[in-house]
C-alpha cells in the first residue's frame, strides 16, 4: 500500500513584513511578523498606541497594507479573497453592543449566516449550535438588550461563531465583566475548538487562557513566547508600560492550557 500523504494544515494567521502608515501620516506598524498555527490561542499584549487594533483590523481587510502581507488558513487577505476570509475571522469587539442590533438574540445569530445564503433548517441548526457553543441556547427568543452585560457579550461570540470561523479575535474579552461572567466566558474559550488571538490588558486572564503572548511595542513584535515568561520578565514588562495587577506573581499561577 501507497503511504497516506496528509497535506500540512496551512497556520491560521501568516504575517509578514506588515507596515501601515494611517493617511494623516502615522505610522502604527513598522514591520510586524508572526505565525498562529491551528488551535493556538495566543494573547495580543502591548500598551495604549501599540499599533493593537491597526494589527487587527488587517486581519480581516477592513485595513489593507502598505506594505507586507497577512494570510488567512493560507488566502491572502486582499480584495479577490475578502468575502471568505471576512467568515475565516471573526472580530469580536469590545462592546458587545456594536454587535447586537436585532430585535431577538435568533436574529442577531442569524444574521451572518443569512447574509451568506443560509436558510431553513440548516440556519436554525447553525444558530442553536453556535448559542449552544456558549451557553445561551435557552435565550434564543430574548430581545438582547434585556439581557445582562455578560449575557450580551457571550452572544456577541455566538454571532461570530456561527460563521464558523478559523480564528476568533477578542478585544478585551474580560473588559467590565463580574468575576462569575469572567470566568464563564474563560470557560467558553477554552472549550471552542477555533484559533484564538486575544486582544487585552487584563494580564492574569491572558496568562489563565493563552498559553502563547505576544507583545506588539511601537509596531513592532517586541517579544513571543509563553505567557508566564513573558509575565515574569519584570525589564521586559516595564520595558513596554505593561503593569501587573499588585501583588499578582505570574509564577504562582498555572497557566491552562
Amino acid at each position: 500500500m501507497d503511504p497516506v500523504v496528509t497535506a500540512a494544515v496551512p497556520a491560521s494567521l501568516e504575517v509578514a513584513g506588515l507596515a501601515y502608515a494611517y493617511p494623516d501620516g502615522h505610522q502604527a506598524l513598522f514591520g510586524v511578523d508572526l505565525s498562529i498555527e491551528r488551535g493556538e490561542r495566543v494573547a495580543l499584549l502591548g500598551p495604549n498606541g501599540a499599533g493593537k487594533t491597526t494589527l487587527v483590523l488587517h486581519l480581516n481587510g477592513i485595513l489593507t497594507a502598505g506594505a507586507g502581507t497577512v494570510t488567512v488558513a493560507g488566502l491572502p487577505v486582499g480584495k479577490r479573497h475578502l468575502a471568505e476570509i471576512r467568515r475565516k475571522v471573526g472580530i469580536v469587539f469590545q462592546d458587545p453592543d456594536d454587535q447586537l442590533f436585532m430585535p431577538t438574540v435568533r436574529e442577531d445569530v442569524a444574521f451572518g449566516p443569512a447574509a451568506a445564503g443560509m436558510r431553513g433548517p440548516d440556519l436554525e441548526a447553525r444558530v442553536l449550535k453556535a448559542l449552544g457553543q456558549v451557553g445561551m441556547a435557552e435565550y434564543v427568543d430574548r430581545p438582547p438588550h434585556h439581557l445582562s452585560f455578560g449575557q450580551r457579550r457571550r452572544v456577541a461570540v455566538a454571532t461570530v461563531l456561527a460563521m464558523e470561523p478559523e480564528i476568533l479575535v477578542l478585544d478585551e474579552p474580560s473588559s467590565n465583566l463580574d468575576p462569575a461572567s469572567r470566568r464563564e466566558l474563560a470557560d467558553i474559550l477554552r472549550s471552542l475548538d477555533v484559533t484564538v488571538l486575544m486582544v487585552t490588558h487584563d494580564l492574569p486572564y491572558a496568562l489563565e487562557l493563552c498559553p502563547r503572548a505576544l507583545i506588539l511595542s511601537e509596531g513592532v513584535i517586541a517579544a513571543d513566547g509563553p505567557t508566564g515568561e513573558l509575565l515574569a520578565d519584570a525589564d521586559l514588562m516595564s520595558g513596554h508600560r505593561l503593569e501587573l495587577p499588585f501583588g499578582f506573581d505570574p509564577k504562582t499561577v498555572r497557566a491552562h492550557g
